[in-house]
């Protein structure tokens, strides 16, 4: 059994351990054997992991959680974010209730304690020894649960504003957009949440294919614990664009790419969407002044992708920009300004046959000093419903895609972590169409709130959320994917049959 099988295998069961479990019922007897449609149940338990946020000394970050509500959970459940390495100061089953704590380093209370569903809670830390974080949400607070990490650095490398959505765990991650260029420092973090070891390797491709690695393969993670790996020692060869492939042997881990720059800020790149013919990046900045597209084929075949934009009055296709991915190899072109004062987002398609690629963009704003960087990886499309938490007052834009069919989308805005009353808002998106929406505020705001995204009807919606806010003069900027939450799992009906034990 080749490892492609293996880590399918085990993916598919780090998915139902994370994602959450349902109990099979035994139907009355009726004679039928026609086999029932699953049913759509809320998941029980969920897991995330947030890296370790920044090792400068004057990083500040907020931590913010939300849980949609769902219908079909029960009233019990707990949920919480620890720092990893150490056990929870509540071991004790809570219902609810709760609030944000603070804390400088490590600390034997969970660094935040959501409140009832429906509601941000906050918490912070401070200062480079702020470790990564293990969550665990239960019953209720398990379907939709997420967690935004966002960094402040006021100086230094990779200053400005880094965000990051905590990721559940699982066994393979696809990396576009890295580098090892002189002007970044990137690394890849690894967090395991289980109580057992867990092994990893590490690729690295550019664009002349897999590049020689020393000690790359065999990394072992601590049980609950976080490995920050620096990509230049995996290598010799500095290289500008690089595609990173996290494969784990054994357990399960969270992994995400950290990427400062030296001139430019920098931000987290997320993991991309898995392998797929088509990729959707959603909400390239309107003001952007530089867009690198970073593409890579992990198969034997190589991949011939149409680039296009969908703008506000629909798909355009650049001069010139059609991209040739050979197999095994890092492929990436500049699309400089692209967007030109409009919402966008980029759509890949194959222009023959369909070969799996992932692809991601480095988004660059500014100019000169004042320049910052965010990433953008492929995503899923928001499916059934996204949320996104740690949204202001100010600075916040809401991009919304169909690349297909027109889609009408409602989006929720929760109340504020602090007082506020939540509001929705439903919009219409043009086929082949970005729009950068009017994000609906709580009524009264005050903290941070929450923003949930649900398609109505109509084709595939892709979302993402840029917030800005102003570091030392610099505009920095962060965007996150509203990818689907996976808040429910289907279950089948099944039929109790004891014949089988006779068998």
């Amino acid at each position: 059994m080749n490892r492609t099988t293996l880590s399918l295998i085990a993916g598919a069961t780090a998915l139902a351990a994370v994602t959450g479990f349902a109990a099979l019922t035994a139907p009355d007897a009726s004679g039928d054997d026609t086999a029932r449609a699953a049913a759509q149940l809320p998941v029980e338990r969920t897991s995330l992991l947030c890296p370790q946020p920044s090792t400068s000394d004057v990083a500040e970050t907020a931590y913010t959680s939300f849980t949609p509500v769902t219908k079909g959970t029960g009233a019990k459940g707990k949920a919480e974010l620890a720092a990893a390495g150490e056990d929870s100061a509540d071991e004790e089953p809570a219902d609810g209730g709760g609030g944000g704590k603070k804390q400088t380093g490590k600390a034997t209370k969970p660094v935040l304690e959501p409140q009832d569903p429906g509601k941000p809670v906050t918490g912070s830390t401070d200062g480079a020894e702020a470790p990564a974080l293990i969550g665990l949400a239960e019953g209720k607070y398990a379907p939709g649960w997420t967690v935004q990490g966002t960094t402040e650095v006021a100086a230094g490398n990779g200053r400005g504003l880094l965000g990051t959505n905590c990721t559940a765990p699982d066994t393979e991650f696809w990396f576009p957009g890295a580098s090892t260029g002189a002007d970044r420092v990137d690394y890849v973090h690894l967090t395991n949440p289980d109580d057992s070891a867990a092994v990893v390797d590490i690729e690295l491709y550019g664009k002349d294919g897999a590049l020689k690695t020393t000690v790359g393969e065999g990394i072992t993670v601590k049980p609950r614990s976080s490995e920050p790996v620096l990509l230049s020692t995996l290598t010799e060869a500095p290289e500008n664009d690089l595609t990173v492939h996290v494969s784990v042997r054994s357990g399960r881990v969270a992994a995400a790419v950290q990427a400062l720059d030296a001139k430019a800020g920098g931000d987290w790149l997320a993991p991309s969407a898995d392998p797929a013919g088509s990729v959707v990046i959603p909400g390239i900045p309107k003001d952007a002044t530089s867009v690198r597209l970073v593409a890579f084929a992990p198969g034997e075949q190589d991949a011939d992708l149409k680039v296009r934009l969908a703008t506000p009055s629909g798909l355009i296709t650049p001069v010139g920009n059609e991209l040739h991915v050979k197999a095994g190899m890092t492929a990436a072109v500049d699309l400089g300004d692209v967007t030109r004062g409009e919402a966008g987002s980029l759509v890949l398609t194959p222009t023959d046959d369909a070969v799996p690629v992932v692809a991601a963009a480095r988004v660059v704003r500014g100019k000169g000093t004042k320049q910052e960087t965010a990433f953008i990886p492929g995503s899923r499309a928001v499916g059934a419903r996204a949320s996104v938490a740690d949204n202001r007052s100010k600075g916040v834009t809401l991009a919304l895609t169909a690349p297909g069919r027109t889609a009408e989308v409602k989006v929720t805005a929760s109340p504020g972590s602090e007082g506020g009353t939540a509001t929705t808002k439903t919009y219409t998106i043009k086929s082949g169409t970005t729009q950068n929406v009017a994000v609906p505020v709580p009524s009264g705001l005050k903290g941070t709130y929450a923003l949930t995204v649900e398609p109505v009807s109509g084709g595939s919606v892709y979302a993402s959320r840029m917030l800005e806010t102003t570091v030392n003069g610099v505009t920095g900027f962060t965007i996150q994917p509203l990818p689907d939450d996976r808040g429910t799992v289907a279950v089948p009906d099944a039929e109790q049959d004891l014949s089988v034990l006779q068998r």
